[in-house]
């Protein structure tokens, strides 16, 4: 059994060999080797982070800390959160800073099946994946959690001490991290539509009033139940979502014949 990739040279097979002519056991083997890989350098980064665990927390922390009511502080509600804590954090950041070399070897190992039309739009397309994600977090962190925290502590009762468990504070950022960072990529999803055929910028910006609906649909299921950081994920969508038509105008889908006569040339 063997793949039905196209045929490619790959400077990682034997000479002779393309990836259209690798079993099944090898494609296994050399996924298996990328895992390990990646794996490695999560492994090393986290290790060369993780003396610094608890001042990554304190960084992360700051928003909210910044803002919380003078005597009050953040609290440890299980015996094991002072350690836990920090240290998933650190696991977690370890990850997101080795998305460059996951990236890299995702695309090593599908590079060999792919087209030559589809390796020209592959590597920007992948970039500006990882810059927008990037971004998206650092709008998270500089832009939402202080209006986002601002409000939360300002409208506790009368009485009620602001005092947040360290380990909820966390589930509670990394979800918006992620909201954030997932929603930022909507103008690279734009434009790939495009590409595909599966829509055209018309039909993109006829549906622009269900896109508006949909996103804060999007934001009510992606963010904690407030209505601050709902409407903040939401809009910010909403103009990647326009930014993406824009940069759809530049770009068009690839006619089928033309396909198919691409993808009868080999790769060089």
């Amino acid at each position: 059994m063997t793949s039905k990739h196209p045929a490619m040279s790959n400077p990682n097979l034997p000479s002779g060999k393309t990836g259209a002519d690798m079993p099944l056991v090898a494609h296994l083997t050399e996924l298996r080797s990328r895992l390990l890989r990646i794996v490695c350098i999560w492994l090393v980064i986290f290790a060369a982070l993780f003396y610094f665990a608890n001042d990554i927390y304190s960084f992360v922390s700051e928003p909210l800390r910044a803002l919380m009511p003078a005597g009050t502080s953040m609290i440890a509600t299980d015996v094991a959160s002072p350690f836990l804590t920090p240290f998933k954090l650190t696991l977690i950041s370890a990850l997101f800073l080795a998305m460059p070399f996951v990236l890299h070897q995702i695309w090593s190992f599908i590079a060999p099946g792919l087209y030559k039309h589809e390796k020209r739009l592959a590597v920007p397309l992948l970039a500006s994946s990882i810059i927008l994600f990037y971004s998206g977090m650092a709008f998270a962190y500089f832009v939402v959690f202080p209006l986002v925290f601002g409000f939360f502590t300002s409208a506790a009762p009368e009485g009620v001490a602001v005092m947040t468990d360290i380990n909820s504070y966390l589930d509670f950022v990394l979800t918006l991290f992620m909201a954030f960072g997932l929603s930022f990529e909507i103008p690279v999803a734009t434009v790939l539509l495009v590409l595909a055929g599966v829509v055209n910028v018309q039909s993109l910006t006829k549906a622009r009033p269900y896109v508006v609906v949909g996103c804060f649909a999007i934001g009510m299921v992606l963010t904690p139940p407030d209505v601050i950081s709902q409407t903040l994920l939401a809009l910010p969508m909403w103009l990647l979502y326009e930014v993406g038509i824009v940069f759809s105008r530049f770009v068009r889908a690839r006619p089928r014949g033309e396909q198919e006569e691409e993808q009868d040339k080999p790769a060089a």
